[in-house]
């Protein structure tokens, strides 16, 4: 059985929160195993010094539906004290914020992708903890989508945005207690940072396998298969294509209105892609991109999730859009997530290159070959963060 940090928390409070006044960056997964919130363990727990709510994109109860919406700071119902939003007019906590607490504590439910915008939060919570004197206490949870694969390109210097910070790939295959060693350590953060980590979590393990309830930790993540798909579907954000928002199965389909399915199921068949099936499908979005126009694409079905390649099947897929429809297809064109220079598609992926391949149609294999040598320095780098075994 899993015990989350949070889990552990509970059967030994640890030194760190046995004193001052506690602050919680939290959202809707931030829950035990019997689905209790986070904030009402920590009021109880913590004798009543909760004093400081922060949420991350999408609001502290998950309310906002849409990405690139912004949430107000608000109050808790219930204790009636504050929520500070680090997804409005500031994404970093300011020092009268964090004059409420002494700890802040981070309990997140991360998805395992580089762009995911909750560990950026995070680091720049560190960030700001370390400059106010405030100690940061993370609460680990698993990665859902496993600890051992590790794909994509590093993120390249130019390129940095509230998607994507540091140099690591698309699927990082760490935990988020993980990853902030890593940012406190190797990216120079240098935070008072204490970790709690999880019992009985090994890297192999894919969400399924925990045992833990699954909580959707954003409004378009609403399953673990969605989270297993989305470092590779999150680029279509970057594209005039539907990722499938507006649907209740937001990046397991996709589609445009200009796709014709049979020529695009050939051409993704040249692909050899591993451990997946693209089943036609046809769609409605009822908000977002091509909002009440047919759509037609295909949904995703993982067959093999250990021989699955996320990042490597989005690229292919793309591949296979721009050469069936290279007149209806466009990049999306900035702002996107606050850069309102570079492409959105350029952000996602960390580095034009990756598109400059695309668009010259470079085999995706061959793509992963250029990125090789990086990606073993990574793991030979987040080697010394690890807290889990294979």
């Amino acid at each position: 059985m899993v015990k989350t940090g949070l889990d552990q928390i509970r059967t030994a409070l640890p030194a760190s929160l046995k004193e001052g006044r506690i602050g919680l960056l939290g959202h809707p997964a931030s829950v035990d195993r019997r689905l209790l919130p986070t904030r009402r363990i920590l009021q109880t727990l913590c004798a009543g010094r909760l004093t400081a709510l922060f949420s991350p994109q999408h609001g502290f109860f998950g309310e906002q539906q849409d990405n690139m919406v912004e949430s107000p700071h608000g109050e808790d119902p219930e204790w009636h004290i504050p929520i500070f939003s680090l997804y409005s007019d500031v994404r970093k906590p300011t020092p009268e914020m964090l004059r409420e607490i002494d700890t802040l504590v981070v309990d997140l439910q991360d998805v395992g992708t580089r762009v995911y915008t909750f560990i950026y939060t995070l680091a720049n919570c560190m960030m700001a903890a370390r400059e106010a004197g405030v100690r940061i206490v993370v609460l680990d949870r698993p990665n859902p989508i496993g600890g051992v694969e590790v794909e994509g390109n590093l993120l390249h210097e130019g390129y940095t945005s509230f998607v994507g910070m540091f140099p690591i790939p698309m699927r990082h295959g760490m935990t988020i207690a993980e990853l902030a060693r890593m940012f406190n350590d190797a990216f120079g953060i240098g935070c008072d940072l204490n970790v709690v980590p999880m019992k009985g979590w090994k890297r192999g393990m894919y969400f399924r396998d925990t045992g833990l309830p699954w909580v959707l930790p954003s409004p378009n993540l609403p399953t673990p298969e969605t989270a297993l798909v989305y470092p590779g579907q999150v680029l279509l954000e970057g594209t005039n294509l539907s990722e499938g928002r507006g649907t209740t199965r937001p990046f397991e389909l996709f589609g445009a209105p200009y796709l014709d399915s049979r020529v695009m199921a050939k051409r993704l068949e040249t692909y050899d892609l591993p451990g997946v099936v693209f089943r036609e499908h046809h769609f409605l979005p009822t908000f977002q991109k091509w909002e009440g126009v047919l759509c037609h694409g295909f949904q995703i079905h993982v067959t093999n999730r250990k021989r699955f390649r996320p990042y490597r099947t989005t690229l292919a897929v793309l591949q296979s859009v721009l050469s069936a429809s290279p007149e209806e297809f466009a990049w999306r064109e900035p702002p996107y997530e606050y850069e309102r220079e570079k492409p959105p598609i350029d952000i996602l992926v960390g580095d034009r290159a990756v598109r400059e391949h695309l668009e010259g149609m470079t085999d995706p294999v061959r793509m992963e070959r250029e990125w090789e040598d990086d990606l073993v320095a990574f793991l030979k780098l987040r080697r010394k963060y690890l807290l889990y075994p294979n």
